[in-house]
């Protein structure tokens, strides 16, 4: 296969999510998770959300365990924990933002 080859692949399309206080990962694909984590946390910091809810599923917690590590490696974050049962327990994070 040439390079000219792979230009004519078929490419998915950008989704544009709206940035507000709540990401639900439900609906996007696993693989997508980390960057998307990563892209939202920087575009919630610049407008200037101080805490936001990324809700992961409670599941066998791997989303949760990529939320954390890419929380955890995020400048903008001050600190995560688990939501409380009115809004969604295990199944979801809290997390504080500073400025990025």
């Amino acid at each position: 296969m040439s390079d000219d080859e792979d230009d004519d692949a078929p490419h998915p399309e950008a989704v544009e999510v709206p940035v507000e206080d709540v990401l639900d990962l439900h609906t996007f694909a696993a693989r997508d998770v980390p960057a998307l984590v990563a892209d939202y946390l920087d575009l919630a910091a610049l407008r200037g959300y101080t805490e936001v809810r990324i809700i992961h599923g409670k599941g066998a917690g791997v989303q949760r365990r990529i939320v954390e590590s890419i929380a955890a490696r995020h400048p903008a974050v001050i600190d995560t924990r688990l939501a409380g049962d009115d809004r969604g327990s295990w199944g979801a994070t809290i997390i504080r933002l500073g400025r990025p």
